[in-house]
């Protein structure tokens, strides 16, 4: 499974949630993050500049809106395990 993180950099919330998923990720070994600029790519920013951070599952199109916590990230991995 993939998944990524679009942010941008100087964003607390973004820092949060990098914090918050690499306390999750150490228990699902076998996903792999990416981290996304949203300010690297016009497409992006049309589409994710209020809503930063997003946690986005690439083979699903799945995404995780800010707010979250480590039980809300768990809950979208084991949802999408299980789709």
């Amino acid at each position: 499974m993939q998944l990524i993180l679009f942010g941008t950099s100087a964003c607390h919330l973004c820092e949060q949630a990098n914090e918050i998923l690499g306390g999750v990720l150490i228990h699902f070994p076998k996903i792999r993050l990416e981290l996304i600029d949203i300010a690297e790519q016009i497409q992006w920013q049309a589409r994710y500049a209020v809503k930063i951070p997003v946690l986005y599952d690439v083979d699903t199109q799945s995404e995780l809106n800010w707010p979250f916590n480590e039980t809300g990230v768990t809950t979208f991995i084991n949802k999408l395990n299980h789709d």
